[in-house]
């Protein structure tokens, strides 16, 4: 009985058995020891294969830190005496939490160094956030890479983004590979007798598990962050009159950048601008390189109306001398809160210090010495709650169990904060923009936006997600509203939804077909994976933060509840827009993102219609003459059949140019068709300006390039000029033409003339628009195109008899020297 007791006690209790707290006094037999030595090596061959077999084996942590660390390795077990009989006299479960302890340590230090190389100044301590000490989203996904590549250790990418503290790193780690610092598999039989004494055995305490998911731990952060609210200083209302010296964080982003300048010019204050940096020189530089970036001046007279601020918006007082934080606290007329960390992957621990606790520094900094208005830059993220009914200014805000990206969990907090503050008496200000757009008038964008991110890959694969709407506008209307909020002092202390005319599915669709990106509606979860395979199969550098979020869980429900968000309502906004004589909302269009989409697509982000796509609109062309040698007569009949077509209007509007192809038939170049292999129709190229002493204005400009069918290769160019004479339907339908071999010069020149009985047939009746536009939107299309180009014609022909006729009356004031000779 007491052989199959001890057959079945754990390892640990054997191990305590042979310990010096329950070994017996008498020595043991050299030879069973041999025995159960060669027993015990042959069950770890056993198991280190088994555990091969199942994925596993590889190396231990201590092996995995010696790889990372070469100082790192395992912590050594300390012997009694010199017998070999001696065991070590530490308590088992104390000494394995002290290593599960030394392991984290070390694990947090080489991830630590890892991640040091990605930052600014090199270096890295292992309670530091690597967002916090300068790291990008871009730095996160080499960061896994390396240290995966160096130590063995897979780091998840989402853990990173949920908190980058490499001490919080390691421990999610090792909690979730369940790896224990002692390895005890199940002790095989004995072959030899062993001491049967029953000894009481101490619980081993294994590695400590850590939840993986930071939802509680969240939630705990967020009640600590709200509680600081409560400590901030009592104040008293500010005077209500226009501010003069304003403080601004967040000047070198995308929104702050377009809000200084406005504050600027629609005020005479003076700006100070807070910048990260480590001297007034580096801060200078920041802001002038950052402006320039979103197409923005940086002349002299705004430097004189700027004043940089070396600090930072995490630490405590934003960084700055006490002296200097004293002066702003008396001197300051305002304080205008922008600067975020907008990051949808990040989590809340990563994200709060700016997110958060950077707010609530600077409404301490509003509440201390003169009492200053605090305007803050919220989000509409704070009701990104997945089947929220309403987004009014006033209306609840989402529950914060409710929001799963740690974005929007922390402007949730910082609003929610603020709004405690009110309490103290500090006069605060919520302004919440939505998505972002680019510039209207010089098309700016901040490519690390979602909403531009989003607007980039429905051009780019002509697709988009079913959706509800998009709470959107472009960053020229939300900055200049923003501006005319902080320096009316009769609209301090409000709620403010900065998200413009929603765009519906039905209008994004619409325009997208009206620009010639005709668009296919997919479901959310069969776009997301097209998307994802696209940019795989066609990696885009600046895509490269869509691609993360598409595959983020957190962010995939952020999209979730944007593109499933009701319409955000701005009845406060558009009454102060109103009152105030202000640029009204317009729905951020095809129109107004014109610009942006060009600038998206110089960058790559993007792509605009061209000759590979379905045409939006074409119809024929007919053209008949004859051709000859250059100077000779034209005697060689010619025929071009042609289709005319646009991949979109804006192809019109920019370009005014036509897709051109089809086939010629002349047998002075071949007695078989010549293709057209590419060619362009111009309309009044160069603005109609004339060729020859004014008298020829040109109307329209083909080029083409051809190919016959021994593939050779040939040019045509042609044009039709307007006259002051009487036949303008003739010189409507007339082209003339010259030909040659590529790299010559021209061979055969000639008239062609498309026939009168025609012209109508085709090129009227025989428009023909994208099949999957509606009829309605068929004929807005043909219309369009026809109002287009007969105004362009019409300019076109008026051109040379506005000539002749100013020439006739002799309009001209100062007469020249050959008039008053004549």
């Amino acid at each position: 009985m007491s052989d199959a007791r001890e057959a079945d006690q754990p390892r640990h209790a054997i191990q305590a058995a042979d310990s010096p707290r329950g070994r017996r006094s008498e020595r043991k037999d050299p030879a069973s020891d041999e025995a159960m030595r060669v027993g015990a090596a042959d069950e770890g061959q056993r198991l280190t294969g088994e555990s091969i077999e199942r994925g596993g084996g590889g190396l231990s942590v201590a092996d995995l830190l010696a790889r990372a660390l070469p100082g790192a390795s395992a912590p050594s077990q300390a012997t009694a005496g010199d017998d070999p009989g001696d065991e070590p006299t530490t308590d088992l479960g104390t000494d394995i939490g002290a290593r599960v302890d030394a392991d984290v340590d070390q694990l947090a230090e080489a991830i630590a160094a890892a991640a040091a190389r990605y930052l600014p100044d090199g270096r890295m301590g292992p309670d530091t956030d690597f967002f916090d000490a300068g790291g990008t989203s871009v730095d996160a996904v080499e960061l896994v890479a390396a240290v995966a590549r160096e130590s063995g250790v897979e780091l998840a990418l989402d853990d990173v983004f949920a908190d980058a503290r490499p001490r919080r790193l390691a421990e999610r780690w090792l909690s979730a590979t369940r790896i224990r610092t002692v390895h005890t598999p199940p002790t095989p039989v004995p072959t030899t007798p062993v001491p049967t004494t029953p000894v009481p055995t101490t619980p081993v305490r294994t590695a400590r598990a850590l939840p993986a998911n930071t939802a509680d731990e969240d939630l705990d952060l967020v009640l600590a962050d709200l509680a600081r609210a409560d400590a901030l200083p009592w104040t008293g209302p500010p005077e209500p009159a226009p501010p003069r010296r304003i403080l601004l964080t967040g000047a070198t982003g995308f929104l702050g950048g377009h809000m200084l300048l406005d504050l600027l010019r629609y005020s005479d204050a003076h700006v100070y601008c807070l910048i990260r940096a480590a001297d007034e020189e580096e801060a200078t530089s920041r802001l002038g390189t950052a402006l320039a970036g979103f197409a923005l001046p940086w002349s002299s007279e705004i430097r004189r109306r700027v004043t940089v601020l070396p600090g930072d918006l995490r630490r405590p007082r934003l960084g700055l001398p006490e002296e200097r934080w004293e002066a702003l606290a008396e001197e300051l007329d305002s304080v205008v809160s922008v600067a975020a960390a907008v990051d949808f992957l990040r989590g809340y621990a990563s994200l709060r210090q700016s997110n958060v606790i950077g707010p609530l520094t600077l409404a301490e900094l509003a509440a201390t010495g003169r009492p200053k208005p605090l305007h803050h830059i919220s989000s509409i993220a704070v009701f990104n709650q997945v089947g929220i009914v309403s987004m009014g200014e006033d209306d609840p805000l989402a529950r914060i169990d409710r929001l799963v990206a740690g974005y929007d969990r922390s402007k949730w907090a910082a609003e929610t904060a603020l709004r405690r503050a009110r309490d103290h008496g500090l006069v605060v200000t919520m302004m919440r923009p939505g998505g972002i757009g680019g510039h209207t008038k010089t098309g700016a964008y901040n490519a690390q936006d979602l909403s531009s991110g989003l607007i980039s890959a429905f051009g780019r694969f002509r697709t988009v997600p079913a959706f509800r709407c998009l709470n959107a506008a472009p960053v020229d209307w939300v900055s200049r509203v923003a501006a005319a909020v902080i320096c009316e002092p009769d609209a301090w202390g409000y709620n403010y939804n900065l998200t413009g005319v929603p765009n519906t599915l039905d209008d994004v669709v619409r325009d997208m077909g009206f620009g010639g990106m005709n668009v296919t509606v997919q479901d959310w979860d069969e776009w997301r994976a097209d998307a994802l395979a696209r940019l795989e199969a066609e990696p885009v550098p600046k895509l490269d933060f869509l691609t993360r979020v598409l595959r983020s869980p957190a962010a995939l429900k952020l999209c979730e509840a944007t593109l499933t968000g009701p319409a955000a309502t701005d009845e406060r906004t558009s009454a102060f827009v109103a009152a105030h004589d202000l640029p009204a909302a317009a729905r951020y269009d095809t129109q107004a993102q014109l610009k942006t989409f060009e600038r998206l697509a110089k960058d790559g982000l993007g792509r605009l219609p061209d000759r590979e796509d379905p045409p939006y609109l074409w119809f024929p062309e007919t053209i008949e003459g004859s051709l000859g040698s250059v100077g000779g007569p034209a005697h060689s009949r010619c025929t071009l059949s042609l289709t005319l077509s646009i991949a979109s209007m804006y192809q019109l509007v920019r370009e005014r140019r036509v897709d051109v192809r089809g086939e010629l038939f002349c047998a002075l170049l071949h007695p078989d068709p010549v293709v057209v292999e590419r060619g362009d129709l111009w309309v009044r190229p160069q603005e109609g300006i004339p060729l020859t002493h004014g008298l020829r204005h040109q109307l329209l400009l083909y080029r083409l390039r051809l190919r016959d069918a021994d593939g050779g290769r040939w040019w045509l160019e042609g044009r039709k000029f307007a006259r002051a004479r009487r036949d303008v339907w003739r010189q409507t339908r007339a082209l003339t033409v010259e030909i040659g071999r590529e790299g010559e010069p021209a061979c055969l020149a000639g008239e062609v003339v498309v026939p009168a009985d025609s012209y109508v047939r085709d090129q009227i009746d025989g428009i023909r628009v994208d099949p999957r536009l509606s009829g309605q939107e068929k004929r807005v299309a043909k219309l369009t195109w026809l109002a287009w180009f007969g105004l362009e014609m019409g300019r076109g022909l008026l051109g040379p008899f506005a000539r002749v006729g100013a020439d006739l009356l002799d309009l001209r004031r100062n007469p020249t020297l050959t008039e008053r000779t004549r």
